[in-house]
């Protein structure tokens, strides 16, 4: 779990939605191990001491980086903290450093907005909508990367501080725990880096730092058949097994052999289309033109995306067909990153139609070590609805290979 100090100057209220995030679960990637405050006399320090904290006073940045020193912490979320960093203090820091902003960057934001000020400025320039960002902090007074934001509006008897009290409340104390959460997924190396009870299917390709080409492949299941499965190595290839049959239920979508080699190239798909790209493959064609000829699964009202990667000696690529279209990604060997696609874009427990996967393969981190990479993600997929989980790190010649395979079932 990772560290966290949080800076304070005033009332705290966004410190304490940070405690009661923590209490609550909803930040339970990193825990906060210090508050320092700009000013004793700062309310966010009896905040602090009632939820057992480590409070300390620090006016200056040499203070600060004493009081940093003590728990050399991963994250730094400034919280109300009312003073800009210095470019010497922010080279001097490793941590990532996390800003709450009260206004919709880029408006309303750098030099000056600050407190009361920025809700002053919302109401003078006569905007109807407002709200909140959560930033990474540089140089550049509220210039940093965007990690999340809320819209609020803006109402016509608003005052100053009636306005700052809604984006508090609406934007703020949501937002900032959620986003230093995630981040702290993000740094420790998380796959999902938002929990997703079902993610559906899913493939990462990529390569470990020490230049180990690697794929996972996962399947989940929300009914009793789906779930009745299992991963079978076969060769070098690898396939699927029912663990019980049902006579009602027809498992042509999904009984199928996940994994196909040929002369060196690996195919990871969700479907049968691994056969299409095989035999596209093995008589000259190509992964697009294979591809070309299939489409989204014919299971209304979901039409389940197929997703498709194969690994070859120069990189690798990903593919999803979906009602939207065909979409292809190509990607360079980078040592250490890997890109997921999976077939579901967000929880979608709660929805009686499936969404599917938005936007481009997502960025992940990929480790040397198989143990560690294949149990995190393993232990990363929901309990009830994982079914199955294969992972494959090949030697740089690509002439042997390690694995780990993983089935609820069995």
């Amino acid at each position: 779990m990772l560290k966290i100090s949080v800076l304070v100057s005033g009332g705290g209220t966004n410190l304490q939605a940070l405690i009661d995030a923590q209490n609550n679960g909803v930040l339970s990637s990193g825990r906060i191990v210090q508050v320092i405050s700009s000013r004793s006399d700062a309310y966010a320090l009896e905040r602090a001491k009632n939820a057992g904290i480590d409070s300390y006073v620090a006016v200056n940045e040499n203070e600060l980086l004493e009081c940093l020193n003590r728990y050399e912490p991963d994250v730094i979320v400034l919280a109300g903290y009312m003073h800009i960093l210095s470019k010497t203090f922010l080279e001097k820091c490793t941590a990532k450093i996390v800003n709450i902003h009260p206004s919709l960057i880029p408006s309303f934001c750098g030099k000056g907005y600050y407190g009361l000020k920025v809700h002053e400025a919302v109401l003078k320039s006569g905007v109807k909508v407002t709200g909140a960002t959560v930033h990474l902090v540089n140089e550049i007074p509220d210039g940093g990367e965007i990690l999340s934001q809320k819209a609020v509006e803006v109402h016509d008897d608003d005052t100053p501080e009636r306005l700052q009290r809604r984006v508090m409340e609406q934007a703020e104390w949501v937002i900032l725990p959620r986003a230093v959460e995630d981040l702290c997924r993000k740094i420790d190396g998380r796959i999902f880096v938002k929990p997703m009870k079902y993610p559906g299917r899913g493939i990462i390709t990529g390569v470990t730092p020490s230049g180990k080409k690697m794929f996972a492949y996962f399947i989940m299941g929300r009914s009793t058949s789906s779930r009745a499965r299992v991963f079978e190595r076969s060769g070098d290839e690898l396939i699927i097994r029912l663990t019980r049959q049902d006579p009602k239920f027809d498992p042509s979508l999904i009984l199928y052999a996940p994994v196909r080699v040929f002369e060196g190239n690996v195919i990871v798909t969700n479907g049968d289309q691994t056969d299409t790209i095989y035999e596209s493959l093995k008589a000259g064609g190509t992964f697009e033109s294979a591809l070309r000829t299939r489409e989204y699964e014919p299971d209304a009202p979901h039409y389940t995306p197929r997703i498709s990667a194969v690994i070859t000696s120069s990189g690798y690529k990903q593919s999803i067909l979906k009602r939207a279209g065909r979409y292809f990604y190509e990607y360079e060997f980078k040592n250490g990153i890997g890109h997921l696609i999976h077939t579901y874009d967000h929880d979608v427990m709660r929805d009686d139609v499936l969404p599917s996967f938005m936007g481009e393969p997502r960025e992940v981190k990929i480790s040397d070590d198989i143990e560690s990479f294949a149990n995190g993600l393993w232990n990363e997929l929901d309990e009830d609805n994982k079914v199955s989980l294969y992972v494959r790190y090949y030697e740089p010649d690509m002439k042997g290979y390690h694995d780990k395979l993983f089935n609820k079932g069995e």
